[in-house]
């Protein structure tokens, strides 16, 4: 079976920055065992299947080693994809998702992905965690990742983790934040998960989820621009609106081609 594939980088207007994904269009679903093996092989940090039902369009997530409940960098890819290569006609983009409905328009060149907001709550950081980072954090919340507030944003730059320690942790599907507020922004981060063959997530939008309420309200505004500060480098533009939030970012196309399977 001859499938297309579409690599994209993610949250920046450069080649080689923002976040890669793998975009697999399908007509009808593989086995989950045959999509996983699939996104392992492609060794990017996710790889997005999606199936166009003629109205919504059903959309997965699996990194090299788990299925995702939520990803946004490969939303974004796979929105660039239909809309940049494969001629979607609409401005309007609706997936079905393990999170729900998640809606993406299309509006002077980015991607304005519609998703759910998941504000973390105060939290102890376990010791594996405080033990592995090489900076501790003045602040330690939850949601589906662990967010930690430091000082500066030299700190968050500088961080460390010994995967040695980190990798004795699970929290699938989470992972761990690191954030303050920006020198040239609202607010920068990183993102790091435990057990995983790609430590370092280049752009994480699910993190923005729990990101963008938690500075909305330190910073008592609505629209947020920030970076992510990994060493790809990753842009985006966030609108806390409630229950939901908005993040919007650019795409590149990297590479097309197509992929064999039995």
């Amino acid at each position: 079976m001859k499938l297309n594939l579409y690599q994209i980088d993610a949250f920046t207007d450069k080649i080689f920055g923002g976040n890669q994904a793998c975009v697999v269009p399908l007509e009808e679903w593989l086995s989950n065992e045959m999509l996983l093996k699939i996104a392992n092989e492609n060794a990017v940090a996710e790889t997005a299947f999606f199936v166009d039902k003629g109205g919504k369009i059903h959309l997965r997530w699996f990194t090299p080693e788990i299925e995702m409940d939520l990803c946004g960098h490969a939303t974004l890819a796979t929105a660039h994809c239909l809309k940049q290569i494969l001629g979607h006609k609409s401005d309007k983009i609706v997936f079905e998702t393990l999170s729900g409905d998640l809606t993406v328009e299309v509006e002077n060149g980015l991607y304005k992905m519609d998703f759910p907001s998941r504000m973390s709550l105060k939290a102890n950081l376990p010791a594996v965690i405080e033990n592995a980072i090489s900076i501790k954090p003045k602040e330690v919340f939850k949601s589906r990742d662990y967010v930690l507030v430091y000082d500066n944003e030299s700190q968050i730059r500088n961080m460390t983790i010994d995967r040695q320690i980190f990798d004795q942790i699970n929290l699938d599907p989470g992972g761990v934040i690191v954030t303050e507020k920006g020198d040239n922004c609202d607010f920068v981060s990183r993102f790091f998960t435990p057990q995983a063959s790609i430590l370092e997530d280049p752009v994480t939008g699910s993190a923005h989820c729990s990101l963008i309420p938690l500075w909305a309200a330190r910073l008592s505004k609505k629209e947020l621009y920030t970076l992510q500060v990994s060493e790809r480098l990753g842009e985006l533009f966030c609108e806390d609106r409630g229950e939901r939030v908005t993040i919007s970012g650019r795409a590149k196309t990297y590479s097309i081609g197509n992929i064999w399977i039995e």
